[in-house]
């Protein structure tokens, strides 16, 4: 694994809990680092999800499927986040979203029994995860929110405030499916906002 890559993750575990430099040891041994085109389809939805990704280098996004095969983007993982379907790795279960990369995208990632290894061996990575899933859910539910009662300009500044430099790194398709717009009232909102400014 590379140095710097290593190092990113432990600072990002770092800024959650304290670890012994035998136990960063140990959590950096469980990780395989992997790298993937842009593309790349890493889960389908009905796979089972085996692998938590920690994305060091790109951009994944998670996106499901409705019953006409158009896709809908939930979220964007970006340097430094986490990328997994949760009920399907927490449950072994078909997971209801599929992970593609956007971006040549480099991961750490872990898998589920290295995840059981982890926690059988250092017990304080019980506090990162539920701080991780807290965050998560956290997000999620503001997410749902915003969708509920903003107007698709403010979605729009949200993302732009939330991924910042990120719409300069990915389509204007997959923006608007993150939005739930059409590219075209993407570039409308686009135009307007910049006539702004």
């Amino acid at each position: 694994m590379d140095p710097i890559h290593s190092k990113l993750i432990l600072q990002h575990v770092g800024d959650k809990i304290e670890l012994s430099t035998a136990e960063r040891n140990f959590f950096i041994s469980l990780l395989e680092e992997k790298s993937f085109a842009q593309k790349t389809k890493i889960l389908r939805p009905g796979e089972h999800c085996k692998n938590q990704y920690f994305i060091v280098k790109g951009c994944l996004k998670i996106f499901y499927l409705d019953p006409e095969g158009f896709e809908y983007i939930a979220k964007f993982a970006i340097e430094n986040r986490w990328a997994f379907d949760i009920r399907s790795f927490f449950e072994n279960s078909p997971a209801y979203c599929g992970i593609a990369c956007l971006e040549p995208t480099i991961v750490l990632q872990l898998s589920f029994d290295n995840y059981q290894k982890l926690l059988d061996r250092i017990s304080s990575f019980e506090k990162f995860y539920r701080l991780m899933l807290q965050q998560s859910f956290i997000a999620l539910q503001y997410r749902m929110i915003e969708n509920l009662s903003l107007q698709a300009e403010e979605r729009y500044l949200q993302f732009q405030r939330k991924y910042p430099g990120l719409e300069t790194r990915i389509s204007q398709k997959d923006i608007a499916s993150y939005l739930g717009i059409t590219p075209v009232f993407l570039s409308m909102i686009r135009k307007r906002e910049l006539l702004k400014h």
